[in-house]
């Protein structure tokens, strides 16, 4: 019964992301038919890839002939941040078996990580509050992205009913969940700057890792920041 409860914890907390990925999912779908791949190879690039940011940067870079390395090195770039998250995860699986823990890590998404370490700092992360959470979750995303390469072609550029702006949705309330006032505003902002500015100086993927970059030395400042009074207050 315990089982049961988790698995129902986990889909409840997954469901309003699962919804925002929807769009998320047939967006990339349509730009991968706009791309020539068909739903098969849009299909097994989802089972075989599962990460959206990369899925999205590999469609942008897409021709014929693929760039391979070039699409490699960006989404090898744009992922290398599930290094952190795993690092971070990873600990908190206790209850997993080592198959179970690498098949876990290798589906997790930003979202059912922001879920997951939001759970493990009040509760055990239970393999059943996990198969809730993230099964559902990769469905949708299977799903979704299958029906938008089929019926891509129909709706034309999706970005034109604003459908792309979900991204950034999904993103927005992650961060929200996480808020941690100032030192939270300071990462948030030194990552969107650095990010924005590179984008538009370098291009793709380099903003990413320049966003990644300046985000984590902004939260390590304004971490110090706030531990110094308490450091200085203190008697030898």
């Amino acid at each position: 019964m315990r089982a049961i409860e988790d698995a129902r914890l986990g889909f409840s907390d997954i469901w309003p992301a699962l919804l925002a990925a929807i769009p998320i999912g047939m967006l990339f779908g349509a730009l991968a038919a706009g791309k020539g791949l068909s739903p098969l190879e849009t299909f097994l690039m989802s089972v075989l890839v599962f990460a959206g940011g990369a899925q999205f940067a590999a469609i942008e870079l897409w021709a014929q002939p693929a760039p391979v390395w070039t699409i490699v090195f960006s989404t090898l770039l744009i992922n290398a941040r599930h290094i952190l998250m795993s690092a971070s995860l990873a600990p908190k699986l206790t209850g997993f078996g080592p198959g179970q823990k690498l098949a876990a890590l290798y589906y997790m998404a930003d979202e059912n990580w922001a879920l997951a370490e939001k759970r493990a700092r009040t509760r055990r992360l239970s393999l059943a509050y996990w198969l809730g959470m993230t099964v559902p979750f990769v469905l949708g995303w299977l799903t979704s992205s299958t029906i938008g390469v089929t019926v891509g072609a129909a709706l034309g550029d999706p970005r034109r009913l604003g459908a792309d702006f979900a991204f950034t949705a999904l993103f927005i309330a992650l961060v929200a969940a996480f808020w941690k006032g100032r030192v939270t505003a300071w990462t948030v902002a030194a990552a969107g700057i650095a990010s924005a500015l590179t984008y538009k100086i370098a291009g793709p993927p380099w903003h990413v890792a320049a966003g990644a970059i300046c985000g984590l030395l902004a939260a390590w400042l304004a971490a110090g920041d706030e531990q110094q009074p308490a450091t200085e207050g203190a008697q030898p």
